[in-house]
């Protein structure tokens, strides 16, 4: 077990799940525009079962998919975070990044500044060597944000083994970042004088 990592960015805290979560987190999930690309909708089993998996691999690692929450309000907003994917893809070992926003909270910004904060709890305190993001190739929505990120596209295609092969979510596309391009991108915001904490994704511990 681990003390797990917390941190806030600009307008939003990063922290291990609750129970309270689980109420919030199954509505997310259920909705249909929140699950567009995704293969089928959560009943509340699968998403109480899937964030209580959040839970323990944080609780366990340290670090996970953490809820993301208003720092305003506390109010639940979704979640983002790195993982170690459990499917047989073709660029395993690796860590990607994710993320799943309520879509009351969508167009705010949100994804990204949280997603900046956990690229820094990657890069910055884990010191991973890389870090990937995935999605089908028809979301152009997420591929939005892994490019807001700094993070490259790769010319590796590949079927999702969790996807039927003959859906139109099944062929993904693949996103890297290496940590040495993030420090290269962090250096040259800080020698433009723009070293605030939205733009560089700084992150710090609240535990």
């Amino acid at each position: 077990m681990s003390q797990p990592i917390e941190f806030d960015t600009a307008r939003l805290r990063l922290r291990q799940w609750l129970p309270s979560d689980r109420q919030p987190f199954a509505k997310m999930s259920a909705d249909p525009k929140v699950m567009e690309f995704f293969p089928a909708l959560m009943d509340r089993q699968t998403s109480d079962t899937m964030a209580d998996r959040c839970q323990a691999l944080i609780a366990e690692r340290g670090w996970g998919l953490w809820v993301a929450e208003r720092k305003d309000d506390a109010q639940f907003i979704g979640f983002v975070g790195l993982h170690i994917p459990t499917a047989d893809l073709p660029f395993n070992p690796c860590v990607e990044i994710g993320w799943r926003i309520a879509a009351e909270f969508w167009r705010q910004g949100y994804a990204t500044e949280a997603a900046l904060g956990a690229l820094a709890v990657g890069f910055e305190r884990l010191e991973l060597p890389e870090i990937v993001s995935f999605t089908a190739l028809i979301n152009h929505r997420s591929q939005a944000v892994m490019e807001r990120l700094g993070m490259r596209r790769s010319s590796e295609h590949f079927i999702h083994p969790a996807v039927d092969v003959n859906s139109p979510l099944a062929k993904h596309c693949l996103y890297k970042l290496s940590r040495e391009q993030w420090i290269r991108a962090c250096n040259a915001k800080r020698s433009n004088g723009d070293d605030d904490q939205g733009s560089l994704g700084k992150a710090y511990s609240m535990v």
